[in-house]
């Protein structure tokens, strides 16, 4: 099944041809139990809904972040962001940042990622403006790479954010994987090729979803010429969007990440 669906989404996406000067990359081929590596991440951390009325609280405990062997990971070792029940009703989780470690301009930005399911459950490779601080959402831009609500597990969201375009007016466009396949069944390489004016969104390397300044709603500014962006991954437990689990949801819920790499381009 998950050859076919492959080979399917070949024959209906268009090819892109890949940057190939590496810029910045970690593999987590670190020893397993250890966490992400402190010199490339930050873990954020808190329980206020990050805005989007969230259940869990983000924390930096080993059972929420750490490397285990996986013999379908590129060299048999992957990061897991794992959501847990907590005694009392609640959840943990984590989220990771690079935001004061790397940030990039344009080029490719990807990730291998195999994705969990079920009802409430929302993982998530993405991007924010580095001048977010002094420049604050929406106007420092995000690019999600991908996004996935867990009672849809075969649909790929990839979205933009920007001034004049943001939260449920993003630029949003999906995917579906053939033949009921879903993407926790097996790794994917998730990207974004990004040049000025213009994004393309990937899946296995071929074309879903691209912007350009031309499809911007009329009266609103494509930031993304102008700066540099952050990395964020992180597994969320309910939202306004992905709705909240419900006894269907099993939990804990492991977000496995294979590698994240960033390239120039030539």
């Amino acid at each position: 099944m998950k050859q076919l669906a492959s080979a399917l989404l070949a024959q209906l996406l268009p090819m892109i041809s890949p940057a190939s000067t590496p810029l910045w990359q970690d593999e987590f081929n670190q020893p397993v139990g250890s966490g992400p590596d402190p010199a490339k991440w930050v873990h954020d951390l808190g329980d206020n809904g990050w805005g989007n009325k969230e259940l869990q609280v983000y924390t930096a405990a080993r059972e929420n972040s750490f490397i285990v062997a996986d013999p379908d990971a590129t060299d048999g070792r992957a990061l897991v962001l794992r959501a847990a029940r907590t005694p009392g009703g609640g959840y943990t989780s984590a989220r990771l940042k690079t935001h004061g470690k790397f940030a990039t301009g344009p080029g490719r930005i990807e990730a291998r990622l195999k994705l969990p399911r079920g009802q409430g459950i929302w993982p998530a490779f993405w991007m924010l403006g580095d001048q977010i601080d002094t420049m604050p959402w929406p106007a420092c831009g995000e690019i999600d790479v991908v996004e996935l609500v867990g009672h849809q597990p075969g649909t790929l969201h990839g979205t933009l954010h920007g001034p004049g375009y943001s939260g449920q007016h993003g630029l949003s466009k999906s995917t579906v994987l053939p033949g009921d396949a879903t993407f926790s069944e097996g790794y994917h390489v998730f990207a974004v090729d990004w040049r000025r004016g213009r994004i393309d969104w990937l899946l296995d390397g071929k074309i879903y979803h691209t912007l350009t300044t031309a499809n911007l709603p009329a009266g609103t500014k494509w930031v993304f010429d102008d700066v540099s962006c952050f990395l964020l991954l992180n597994l969320a437990v309910g939202g306004l969007w992905p709705g909240y689990p419900d006894a269907t949801t099993q939990f804990p819920q492991e977000y496995r990440i294979d590698y994240v790499r960033v390239y120039r381009h030539e």
